[in-house]
């Protein structure tokens, strides 16, 4: 099992619209048996709490639910756990990065827009998806749509590295 989280501030809003937008697209390739998705937050100010209104109503407009979600704080141990780690916005790249134990354990973050083709080229620091919580739902679509253009290239990612014969944690 190939796994992924993906991580933003409290786990409510980009990191959960995330979260469930790759385990569809993943089903959709035929790979809900081989890789798994969850998400998490740098902070565990929300812990316990159910994803953001605003982001809950964008996934169900996609026909996507979200009502089972409930926040959590990465865990340290994942680390060793998830095979790809996937920070939202520059400071939960960088908090990541900072707080790996060690080199491959850095080697697993990357930013969630690094594979959006469109942004081939462009540096780390311009890659975040701002906090939509602070806006409206136009806010809210800006972050699907920054997800939605990344998904592709990640389960192509994937697909390479599970042809290369990734072996899971």
């Amino acid at each position: 099992m190939y796994r992924i989280v993906t991580v933003c501030t409290g786990n409510i809003c980009r990191s959960p619209m995330a979260e469930i937008m790759l385990n569809r697209a993943f089903e959709e390739a035929g790979l809900d048996d081989d890789v798994m998705v969850d998400s998490a937050g740098t902070t565990g100010w929300e812990a316990g709490n159910p994803i953001d209104e605003r982001a809950a109503a964008k996934l169900t407009e996609l026909g996507l639910t979200s009502e089972t979600h409930r926040a959590r704080k990465f865990d340290p141990i994942w680390y060793a756990e998830r095979d790809l780690i996937l920070a939202l916005d520059v400071d939960h790249y960088e908090d990541l990065k900072l707080e790996a134990p060690d080199a491959e354990s850095r080697g697993r973050v990357r930013m969630l827009r690094e594979f959006d083709p469109s942004t081939a080229g462009t540096p780390i620091s311009e890659l975040g998806i701002y906090d939509p919580w602070y806006g409206d739902s136009a806010d809210f679509e800006a972050t699907w749509q920054m997800i939605h253009d990344a998904v592709p290239g990640i389960v192509q990612f994937v697909l390479e590295e599970l042809a290369r014969g990734h072996a899971a944690r």
